[in-house]
């Protein structure tokens, strides 16, 4: 026989790592907020973006919260890759997830911007970093300016109602037409919504598979220096 006395849920806290660089002439900026793929880290992307470092900004990585086991065992903690939210296919927890993850992703940003000086703020996303950087513009939508999602889905049906607040944000989404694991279709028919809707959205498709490629940075840093960066 036993008893069960207490049942209950407690927050638990881990350090992530941020990393913020300062390029071109001193003064009030761009904010470059990158969000990677899962089962990468702040230091394996900057490497794969360091192109993205010639525009004058401010550049911010922050690593995905979720630790992602190396099955191997020949990494120590601090070099595993990393998630950015929790999905077991469950819609709720995939929203639930996000949110959470958007809460701290704001929290790091509102506590930089007490020591820089700041002009307008872009998303820059890929893969799975790419549906967080697309919610989180939606979300979030008066901090954001422009948002580049990089082979993922902008998950529009999150917020149906409230679309019209954020159509000050530009979008650009960049996929693969090779990309068998985030089929482009998909995020085409959501950029044609957002376009409906008045928001000034842009698709790129280009002969390429779901890798983080160095023509998808070239079109984001065209896109960008067109719109001012």
């Amino acid at each position: 026989m036993h008893e069960v006395l207490v049942s209950g849920k407690s927050s638990f806290k881990i350090e992530v790592p941020n990393k913020l660089i300062e390029t071109g002439e001193k003064g009030k900026k761009p904010l470059i907020v990158y969000l990677h793929g899962y089962k990468q880290n702040i230091e394996q992307f900057e490497e794969k973006v360091s192109d993205m470092l010639k525009l004058n900004a401010y550049h911010l990585f922050i690593q995905g919260p979720y630790p992602v086991y190396d099955e191997s065992r020949a990494l120590n903690v601090s070099k595993w890759g990393r998630a950015w939210y929790l999905y077991d296919g469950n819609k709720g927890q995939f929203t639930k997830s996000l949110e959470i993850t958007s809460e701290f992703i704001q929290e790091v940003i509102d506590n930089l911007l007490k020591f820089i000086e700041v002009d307008r703020v872009c998303l820059f996303g890929y893969s799975m970093g790419g549906y967080q950087a697309g919610y989180f513009a939606l979300s979030r939508w008066k901090h954001v300016s422009e948002c580049i999602v990089v082979g993922a889905r902008i998950k529009t049906e999150v917020f149906e109602e409230r679309l019209d607040s954020a159509k000050h944000i530009r979008f650009l989404a960049i996929h693969g037409e090779d990309d068998t694991s985030v089929l482009p279709g998909p995020q085409q028919k959501e950029v044609e919504k957002l376009q409906a809707k008045g928001f000034e959205a842009s698709f790129i498709l280009l002969k390429e598979p779901h890798r983080l490629v160095p023509a998808y940075i070239a079109e984001s840093i065209h896109w960008l220096k067109a719109i001012g960066y």
